[in-house]
C-alpha cells in the first residue's frame, strides 16, 4: 500500500470551467485517485480555487465589483460543477481562507529571515491617468524575443521567455489603452537561480527513476539553457496577501509564489476538518509520501522548478522537511471543433453548460479517450456523440443489457454455475483475470488514454465471446454450455465495471446494483467474484443514444464564423519595409533537444542565412532540401533555443495542425523579391 498525495492545478475562480481544464490537469487525475483508492492505497485528492492575482482584479474591473464578489461566484460555481462532473476531491480548498494566508506568509518569512530574498529597486509600468502601478498582465506590447503582439510586461505565454518590462515593445496599459511610464519602486526576489543545480539534478532523478513526460522534461530544460534568475515574489496590488513586513504597505506576495502554497494549505484545512489538524504532515513531511501533481503545460514552470525551488529553500532552513513531487503528468491543450476555446468569441463550452445537456459519464468517456497527453487534441461534437452511441451505448451498453436479459429469462436472474469450460470459456477467463494488471501498467504510468483504450477492448471482447458462444443455441441445445457463457459475460461485467469505474463512476454504480455486488479490491476484481446462485438485481438501460438533431442544436449555436482577432492597420510605407524574397534551402537539421525546431541554411540570391524554423513537426530534414520557399529576409536577427536565426520562413496550418511552407516553382530564381 502506498501513502499518495495528488494536487491539480489550482484554477483561477474568475471564470467558468470549461471542456479543456478537464482535460489537462482534473480528468486524468481524478481517474488515477479514482483507481489508486480501489488498489486499496492511502490517497489524498487536494485542489482548490486560486483567488489572488491579476486575473482576479481584472475581472473585478470589469464588473466595477469588489474582487471578493467574483471569487466568491465563480469558487462556488466552478466547485458545483465539479462534484456534477464527479470529481472525487478530498477537499476543494481556497487561497482566500486564512489558513492559506498563515502558511504564505510563514513561508515568505522563514526565507526573509534567513536573508534568502533580496530587495532591489526597479523599473515597473505605471498608469498616471489611473495613479497606480500596473502588474504585469495590466500591460500588454510586443514580445521582444518572438515579436508576438500580446505578450505581457515580464514573460511571452507564447514563446516562454522571460525579460525587463523596459524590453517590451510598444507597450499599453489595458485600463485604458495609454502608454504607460516606467517608475521605480521596490521588491524582494527569491534567488531561483541558486537552486538550478539542485533543481537539475532532481528531475534528472525523478525522470531515470520515474519516467517523466517528454514535454515536461523539454520545457524545464529549455528554462535551464536560458539560466534561472531572481524572481520577485511581490507586487504592488492592494488585492492579495499582505507582505508581513514594516515599511511593506501596498504590497502583496506575487501569486505566483503563494498559489502553489495553496496544496499545502489545503490539505491542512482538509484535516483541521477531519478534526486531527496534525495530520497534513503525515502527507507533506514523510518522505514515504508519493506526491504527484496533475498539471496542464501553462503551470509546469510553476511546478517543476519554482514550487521545488521553494521547498528546497524551506528545508535548508527549517526542521522540518517537505516532500518534491515524484512526477508532474503535464498534458497538452484541448480545443474545441479545431479552435483554441474563446469565452470572448463564443467559442466553447462551459462544464455547467454541457451538464444541463449531457449526463456526466459521456463526456467524461470521451475526454478521456481523446487526452492530450503528448499533443494538443480536439473536442468535436460529432465525436462525443459517436463515442456515446457507438463505444458506451453499442459496446459495453449492449453487452451488458444482453446478458441480464439472457440470464434474467432463462437462470431466474441468477448467477448460473460454471462447467466444463471449453478452449474459448477459458481464454475468456484468462482475458479477464489478465484485465486488472494490464490496466493498473498503464495508470501507474498515467496513460490513461491508453488505458481507457484498453478497457474498451474488453468489452469488444466480451461482445465477441457472446457472440461466439451463441446462448441463443446453447439455450436450447445444451443449458449448462449457456449457463458457463452466461457466467462468464456476468464477471466479465463485473471486471468491466471495475475497470471503468474511475472513467464512468455514475454508469457504474449502477452496473454494481445491477449486480447486487460491491467493488473488490482493484487486483481482485478479474477473478470469479460471483458465485453460482447469487441473485442479480434490477436491469437498466445505461447509455441513450443521442440522436442527430441534439448535436446539430449544439453546432448550430456555434459562431458561424469565429471573429478573428483585428490586425492592426499598417500603412503601405511600412509594408514596404518588410522585404520577402525567395530562398532555396541547402541543407536542413534538426536542433537537439527540440523537437519542434530545425536548423536550415538557405541560400536568398548570392547571400547565405541561417533560419530557424518550428517546423520538426510537420517535415523531415530532407524533405526541404532544394526547396524554395518565402523568407522575411530583413527581420532582425535572434537567438531561438540558443541558435542565431536571421529571417523567418513563411508557412500555413492546414486543419489537422500541419505546417505547410510556402513554396514557389523551381525556375523561380532564389533572391527574388516577392510582390
Amino acid at each position: 500500500m502506498e501513502k499518495v498525495l495528488v494536487t491539480s492545478a489550482l484554477p483561477y475562480a474568475n471564470g467558468p470551467i470549461h471542456l479543456g481544464h478537464l482535460s489537462g490537469a482534473y480528468l486524468p487525475a481524478d481517474i488515477y485517485v479514482r483507481y489508486k483508492r480501489l488498489n486499496g492505497d492511502d490517497i489524498i485528492y487536494v485542489c482548490g480555487s486560486d483567488e489572488h492575482g491579476v486575473p482576479i482584479t481584472i475581472s473585478a474591473d470589469k464588473e466595477k465589483v469588489k474582487p471578493n464578489v467574483i471569487i466568491d461566484r465563480y469558487h462556488e460555481s466552478n466547485k458545483n460543477a465539479f462534484t456534477k462532473f464527479g470529481m472525487s476531491f478530498d477537499i476543494y480548498s481556497r487561497t482566500s481562507l486564512p489558513v492559506h494566508h498563515e502558511t504564505a506568509k510563514e513561508f515568505f518569512t522563514s526565507f526573509h529571515k534567513n536573508n534568502l530574498l533580496v530587495e532591489k529597486k526597479t523599473l515597473q509600468f505605471y498608469d498616471s491617468t489611473a495613479n497606480m502601478f500596473l502588474p504585469d498582465r495590466y500591460v500588454e506590447g510586443t514580445c521582444p524575443k518572438c515579436g508576438y503582439e500580446e505578450a505581457r510586461s515580464d514573460e511571452c505565454e507564447k514563446c516562454g521567455s522571460l525579460y525587463e518590462p523596459n524590453e517590451l515593445i510598444n507597450p499599453k496599459s489595458k485600463i485604458n489603452g495609454s502608454t504607460p511610464e516606467l517608475k521605480e519602486t521596490s521588491h524582494w526576489y527569491f534567488p531561483l537561480g541558486n537552486y538550478q543545480e539542485f533543481l537539475e539534478k532532481y528531475i534528472d532523478e525523478m525522470n531515470q527513476k520515474y519516467g517523466w513526460k517528454d514535454n515536461v522534461l523539454q520545457y524545464c530544460k529549455g528554462w535551464f539553457k536560458d539560466g534561472l534568475k531572481d524572481r520577485a515574489v511581490t507586487r504592488d496590488l492592494d488585492w492579495g496577501i499582505k507582505v508581513p513586513l514594516e515599511g511593506a504597505d501596498g504590497k502583496v506576495i506575487y501569486v505566483w509564489f503563494e498559489a502553489v502554497l495553496g496544496y499545502i494549505s489545503a490539505t491542512k484545512k482538509l484535516f483541521e476538518e477531519r478534526g486531527n489538524p496534525e495530520l497534513w504532515k503525515d502527507y507533506w513531511q514523510n518522505e514515504k509520501t508519493k506526491y504527484v501533481a496533475f498539471i496542464g503545460k501553462d503551470n509546469i514552470v510553476f511546478h517543476t522548478i519554482i514550487f521545488p525551488a521553494m521547498l528546497k529553500a524551506w528545508n535548508d532552513n527549517n526542521e522540518s522537511k517537505f516532500i518534491f513531487p515524484q512526477n508532474v503528468p503535464a498534458n497538452e491543450f484541448l480545443n474545441f471543433e479545431g479552435k483554441k476555446f474563446s469565452k470572448s468569441r463564443g467559442w466553447g463550452i462551459d462544464v455547467a453548460e454541457f451538464l444541463n445537456l449531457f449526463p456526466p459519464d459521456p463526456l467524461r468517456y470521451t475526454l478521456a479517450s481523446n487526452l492530450p497527453e503528448n499533443k494538443d487534441t480536439d473536442f468535436y461534437w460529432k465525436e462525443f456523440q459517436a463515442k456515446n452511441n457507438n463505444e458506451l451505448a453499442d459496446i459495453l451498453g449492449n453487452f451488458i443489457n444482453r446478458t441480464f436479459i439472457f440470464v434474467s429469462k432463462h437462470f431466474d436472474n441468477s448467477v448460473p454455475e460454471r462447467k466444463n469450460l471449453s478452449e474459448m470459456d477459458k481464454a475468456m477467463v484468462e482475458l479477464i483475470e489478465s484485465y486488472p494488471a494490464k490496466i493498473s501498467n498503464l495508470l501507474e504510468n498515467y496513460k490513461v488514454k491508453d488505458a481507457v483504450l484498453e478497457m474498451m477492448n474488453l468489452g469488444r471482447s466480451a461482445n465477441k465471446y457472446f457472440n461466439d458462444s451463441e446462448p441463443w443455441k446453447s439455450i436450447k441445445s445444451n443449458k449448462e454450455e449457456c449457463g458457463t457463457t452466461l457466467n462468464i459475460c456476468l464477471q466479465a461485467i463485473y471486471t468491466l465495471a471495475e475497470m471503468f469505474s474511475p472513467v464512468i463512476p455514475f454508469s457504474t454504480e449502477k452496473v454494481f446494483k445491477m449486480l447486487n455486488a460491491t467493488q473488490t479490491d482493484w487486483l481482485n476484481s478479474g477473478k470469479n467474484n460471483l458465485p453460482a446462485g447469487h441473485k442479480l438485481g434490477t436491469s437498466e438501460i445505461l447509455f441513450t443514444k443521442i440522436e442527430d438533431e441534439e448535436i446539430q442544436k449544439q453546432i448550430d449555436k456555434l459562431p458561424a464564423v469565429i471573429e478573428e482577432e483585428k490586425d492592426e492597420e499598417i500603412t503601405y510605407e511600412d509594408f514596404l519595409k518588410t522585404k520577402l524574397k525567395i530562398a532555396k534551402i541547402i541543407s536542413a537539421e534538426k536542433i537537439k533537444k527540440s523537437d519542434k525546431l530545425l536548423r536550415l541554411q538557405v541560400e536568398v540570391g548570392k547571400t547565405k542565412k541561417q533560419i530557424i524554423a518550428g517546423i520538426a513537426k510537420s517535415y523531415q530534414p530532407e524533405e526541404l532540401l532544394n526547396k524554395k520557399v518565402v523568407v522575411v529576409n530583413n527581420l532582425k536577427p535572434a537567438k531561438l533555443f540558443g541558435e542565431l536565426s536571421e529571417g523567418m520562413i513563411l508557412a500555413v496550418e492546414d486543419a489537422s495542425g500541419k505546417l505547410n511552407v510556402l513554396s514557389v516553382d523551381e525556375n523561380v530564381k532564389s533572391g527574388t523579391e516577392v510582390r
